[in-house]
């Protein structure tokens, strides 16, 4: 796999996105990689370690998520002098299934890929926007004020 880049394998994640592929992602990542997620992802954990983590967690999520994205627009990739990084800039846009509304959350992936697997990915989206695109922003408010029995 090494003479996979580190762009093949963004083109790869973006279309295991696009496709709701907990299977096609988990493939991507190194049996021992990182996915953290470091701003606020209401529904998510703050990390999935682990190729087995990143499927189990990404089969749940995308399992009871009536979001559909349908496209990944507005890419900017910047390469980095070191060559496993690249700092991904995008908008993942599609449509919640449930409401017919459209949703558009900008996002920013800073990836390292050795091997032309990913070893480490800071996933910084933006988890609110998502809440309020389901209608369930007032249930991350409920639990980050402590008044919801829910965890």
């Amino acid at each position: 796999m090494a003479d996979i880049s580190p762009r093949d394998v963004l083109a790869r994640f973006q279309q295991a996105m696009l496709d709701k592929s907990a299977d096609d992602l988990a493939e991507l990542y190194a049996p021992d990689g990182l996915h953290e997620f470091p701003f606020l992802s209401p529904g998510m954990p703050d990390r999935f370690e682990g190729r087995e983590e990143v499927r189990a967690g990404y089969r749940a999520a995308w399992g009871r998520s009536p979001a559909q994205p349908q496209e990944i627009r507005d890419v900017v990739v910047h390469e980095s002098t070191d060559r496993e990084v690249l700092t991904v800039e995008q908008t993942v846009a599609g449509t919640v299934t449930t409401t017919g509304r459209h949703f558009s959350f900008p996002g920013l992936l800073v990836m390292r890929v050795r091997d032309g697997q990913i070893v480490h990915m800071r996933d910084y989206m933006d988890g609110l926007g998502v809440a309020h695109a389901m209608g369930r922003l007032s249930d991350v408010a409920a639990r980050l004020s402590g008044s919801s029995s829910q965890g």
